[in-house]
């Protein structure tokens, strides 16, 4: 196997991640050693490192601490609480607490407001079939422009590799300062 070949298995290898769907959140509360269990078995695909952990307690613990999580009743945490983690986890990879607290403020007090919790449901749900589709386009795209490079078959590989890691992080720096920038706009109130 050459190298381009090697590097498009190993991008199509990321369109292997897991997500914790909708119906495998269980409708009935969890202690928070379950909550922990079903984020690292689940999103293990996720990890980098088989060390690491997805989910502890100390970082759910912080997440109460920062009110970007409802308050926990009994020890237990409920179906929602288990959505806004997932959500946290996946904000966090970019964001800080205080930006997500800024991001979750409405979302907490509408549902405060509503019992069902139907508006998380369908939020999450979009969420992840929105983020499976934007996964794999980029995906694509990247396994494309390996495909058209030739420097990819090169034995200076690593100078080719440089270059493509460099645009990845521009990219996801953009990125990031554009999610700041929504936020600051519309989601940050001045005091």
């Amino acid at each position: 196997m050459n190298s381009k070949d090697s590097l498009i298995e190993l991008l199509s290898s990321l369109k292997e991640v897991n997500e914790i769907n909708l119906s495998e959140i269980p409708y009935i509360d969890l202690y928070m050693d379950q909550v922990t269990t079903l984020f690292n078995d689940k999103l293990k695909s996720l990890k980098r490192n088989d060390n690491d952990v997805v989910l502890t307690k100390t970082m759910i613990n912080n997440y109460a601490k920062s009110r970007i999580l409802p308050p926990i009743k009994n020890k237990k945490y409920s179906k929602m609480q288990i959505i806004l983690l997932i959500l946290i986890y996946n904000l966090k990879q970019i964001l800080s607490l205080d930006d997500i607290k800024l991001l979750f403020t409405p979302l907490l007090e509408k549902l405060a407001q509503e019992k069902d919790g139907l508006i998380l449901d369908d939020l999450y749900d979009q969420f992840i079939n929105d983020k499976i589709e934007q996964q794999n386009s980029i995906i694509d795209q990247l396994i494309e422009t390996v495909r058209a490079n030739d420097n990819f078959n090169n034995d200076d590989i690593k100078f080719s590799l440089l270059t493509e890691v460099l645009l990845l992080v521009n990219a996801a720096n953009i990125q990031k300062r554009a999610a700041e920038k929504i936020i600051d706009t519309y989601f940050k109130t001045d005091k």
